[in-house]
């Protein structure tokens, strides 16, 4: 599922416009953003919860080059499956026709 495919299920099972159902998702979604930025934690029970993980600095190598490199420390979100979805998507069979392995991987 894509941003534009969330928008359009919630406009269909809301009644809302496109438009607003739009503004709905860019809301949730930039606030949600705006919370890692300040280094916040997001929890949405049930679901799961973003948390910003910080990785310190370490010599990295170019892969094109093989030169050395130095990377800076940097926060990254994290997102963490919450205990009920696991179970849902564990426990629920996926849809007639859909892949049950990744692309490109071996049963």
């Amino acid at each position: 599922m894509n941003k534009s495919e969330l928008i359009e299920i919630i406009s269909q099972k809301s009644g809302m416009t496109k438009k607003k159902a739009e503004d709905v998702v860019n809301l949730i979604f930039d606030s949600m953003t705006d919370a890692l930025v300040k280094n916040e934690r997001i929890e949405i029970r049930g679901f799961g919860s973003f948390v910003n993980r910080s990785y310190g600095a370490y010599t990295g190598r170019n892969p094109r080059t093989s030169e050395s490199i130095q990377v800076n420390p940097k926060r990254l979100p994290y997102f963490k499956v919450g205990k009920e979805l696991k179970e849902r998507v564990d426990s629920e069979a996926p849809p007639k026709g859909s892949s049950s392995t990744m692309e490109g991987s071996n049963p």
